[in-house]
This record gives structure tokens, sequence and C-alpha cells, in this order.
């Protein structure tokens, strides 16, 4: 079985569950760190066990440019090529698909590592990108990019859908969300065509921007299709705090409860503490990674997630501070390190600070998604 629900809150819509690929199994809710380009930022690949990393999320788009998926695929897929002995997602380009129709002029679309991507045309085929390697036509289908997904081989993969851009109008984002359920149906006929994808378990994206009728819409849709799994997407785009939790909350009511639901792009612990409670049982965001890149680092108050603060190791408050990041930690940077050496690291751009900061991040979440689990089980959540 693909998904099993081990209980389900009496106090919310929180969920505890296990998803189980060839890869291994996740324990859920969890969190799901994002590995672009096949690789955790800063972490070699035999620190995952430790670190307690279960899932990760590798990008289509991105592999597509570079080494190629036709290269992942002759090298034994992303597993034995990346060294990333766990489960994988894969995104499917879709977010690449940041529209800025409506007669934008700056035709460019932002991903999650923070680059742009030339968008040249979106249509009902699919859409054209320019490589930002170098700017070579790229062209991606529904088809083409479960074709890719097949190729990387990622455990669970997503439909190809249209990130619409924060700030569309309804009719727009009617037309875009339109689109993406008429893709939906293109990427399901592509994947059961294909004999060799049946290891591999599909999402169907939920869209329909800062409209309550259009999200609603979208899930009735995505829920009712031969589909493994729900994500939703379209979210922490550029809305505010609040307009992301409705549109979680708008679809709520309408999500399978045999079905795994991921929430696309959201890693801020206060949204994780919030939206769990509406059965969300993966996550996935840059935000563990990034932040430790510039020497921010997470630490819970009062051995408590829900009181949580950000340190800045470039502060040079802590150049004599001999303690760690916080004394309570278990992981590898905290039992080892002091606050003086990381900031000297940092202020030295010393690789080492990196991978030190990072492995304390994901450690961080690692240990937030263990005691959210124990709540569930203990019904606070």
């Amino acid at each position: 079985m693909f998904f099993k629900i081990l209980k389900t809150s009496r106090k919310s819509g929180a969920r505890l569950g296990v998803i189980q690929t060839k890869h291994g199994s996740i324990q859920t809710p969890s969190f799901v760190p994002v590995a672009t380009k096949g690789t955790l930022k800063a972490i070699p690949p035999r620190d995952i066990e430790d670190i307690g990393v279960q899932v990760a999320f590798v990008n289509t788009f991105h592999l597509t440019v570079h080494p190629g998926v036709d290269v992942v695929k002759k090298l034994g897929g992303i597993h034995k090529y990346t060294k990333l002995n766990i489960p994988l997602m894969s995104d499917s380009a879709g977010f690449q698909v940041f529209s800025l129709g409506e007669g934008k002029k700056n035709k460019g679309a932002k991903i999650r590592e923070g680059e742009e991507v030339p968008l040249e045309k979106i249509e009902e085929k699919g859409v054209r990108f320019r490589s930002p390697r170098d700017g070579k036509l790229m062209i991606f289908t529904p088809e083409i990019s479960i074709q890719n997904q097949e190729k990387i081989g990622a455990d669970i993969i997503m439909a190809f859908d249209e990130c619409v851009y924060h700030g569309a109008t309804h009719a727009y984002t009617k037309e875009a969300t339109d689109r993406t359920h008429r893709w939906l149906l293109r990427c399901i006929e592509e994947k059961f065509s294909r004999r060799a994808m049946q290891s591999q378990y599909l999402y169907g994206i939920i869209q329909g921007g800062v409209f309550r009728d259009l999200r609603e819409e979208s899930a009735k849709f995505v829920v009712q299709q031969k589909v493994d799994g729900i994500a939703i997407g379209g979210v922490s785009v550029g809305e505010t705090k609040k307009e992301m939790r409705d549109q979680v909350r708008w679809v709520a009511p309408f999500l399978p409860d045999d079905k795994p639901i991921h929430l696309l792009g959201i890693g801020q612990v206060d949204d994780i503490l919030d939206l769990v409670s509406y059965g969300i049982d993966t996550f996935d965001c840059v935000e563990p990674t990034r932040l430790a890149r510039n020497g921010i680092v997470l630490i819970c108050l009062k051995r408590s997630f829900k009181q949580f603060e950000r340190i800045d190791l470039n502060k040079s408050k802590y150049l004599i501070d001999k303690n760690p990041i916080q004394k309570t930690c278990t992981c590898y940077t905290c039992k080892n390190f002091s606050l003086s050496f990381l900031h000297h690291l940092f202020k030295e751009k010393e690789l080492l600070g990196y991978y030190l900061a990072t492995y304390h991040n994901l450690f961080f979440f690692k240990q937030l998604f263990y005691e959210i689990r124990e709540n569930i089980q203990k019904g606070k959540i």
C-alpha cells in the first residue's frame, strides 16, 4: 500500500501516516528538503541518514538542463546517480511556469533557488523556455514532463501545471487553472501508457490562485482523477500569510482521506505548525538550507518548537561565545562546535560553515516534525 493512515486527530484534521516507496518509507507528517539539482546543498549523501532526512525533492527542469535526463537514466537513475538513497520527489517543471502573462513585458519565471528562467510562451500544448545555461529553446509539455520524470526515476512525481503569478486577475487565474486541469489529464494518460512507471506515484496539483471559487473548483476536479496523491500548488508566491492559509483552508474539506497530501513550497515553522492541522502530510521548501547558507540557524525556545528563534552567525557578538548553537541540540554541529567558531567560518566565507549550519537546520526540521508526530499521537494537535 502506497499510503496508510495510522491515526487521525480528534482535535483537527492532522494525521499520522506512512508513505511506502521502492526506496523506503516516509513517516508523515514529514519535511521534504529541496535538492534542486540532485544535491542537498553543502551536505554529502553519506550524512543524510545521520541527520534523519526521510525524503528530498529534485527539480525536473534543472536536471533536464544539466546533466540531461538521458544521462541520469543511462547512469542508473537519480538515486544511483546522486547516491541519495532515500525516497525522492520530482517537480514537474510546473513551478517554472510562473506565468507573467496579461501583457507583462518582463518574461521571466522565478524558481525555488531564486534564479530566473526566460519564459517564451505558454500555450495549450505546453511551455517554451530558454535554457538559463545557454539560451537554447526548451519545450515542456505534460507528456515531456512525465517522460523526463520517468528518466529521472523519482519515487513520487508531480503533474505538469501552471503556477499562477500573484496578482493575476480572476479571469486569467481561471484560464490557467483550467489549463492545468487539462494538462493533468494528459499527464495521467502519459503515465499510464508507460509500463516502466508502475513504481512511480503521480500527484495531481490543485491551483486556483487567491480565489476561493477557483480553489474549490480545482480541488474538486483534481481529487476525482486517477492520481496517487494530491499537491496544493501556487501558494507562497507573493501573497500574504493570511491569503496563503486561506488557500489551504478552502481546499481542506475536499481533500481525500486515503491519499497523501503535499503542500508545495511551504517551510516556515509557524506555517507548518498551523497548516499541519488541515491534514497536510508533507511540506517542501528551501527555507532551512537557504537560511543556513546565509549564516542563519534555527533554535527552539523553552523546549518547544512553537517558540523558535533565528540566530545570525554573522553578528560580531558571537566572536567570543563558547556555547553551541543550542545546548540541548544533539546534532553533529552543536555537539562539536562553538558559536565563535561558526561566526569565524562565515566571516571568512569558509565552506565548512555552510556545511555545519545546513546540518543543524536540517536536524532542527527533523526534530520539529518528530515533535509534530508525537503531538498528533498524544492528541495535542
